[in-house]
């Protein structure tokens, strides 16, 4: 089943406030996925 890039699940990374959709390779983690990208996750403490 394809969905609709507008249709996919986003969240806001707490670290840069920007938003971030769904990526195939978070399928199974999605629900812990809290950054939106390994430079955030890394500097979350920094702010």
């Amino acid at each position: 089943m394809t969905q609709k890039k507008s249709d996919l699940p986003s969240k806001i990374c707490p670290v840069c406030q920007k938003p971030f959709t769904w990526r195939k390779k978070w399928a199974r983690c999605w629900a812990e996925v809290r950054f939106c990208s390994e430079r955030c996750r890394r500097s979350r403490h920094s702010r």
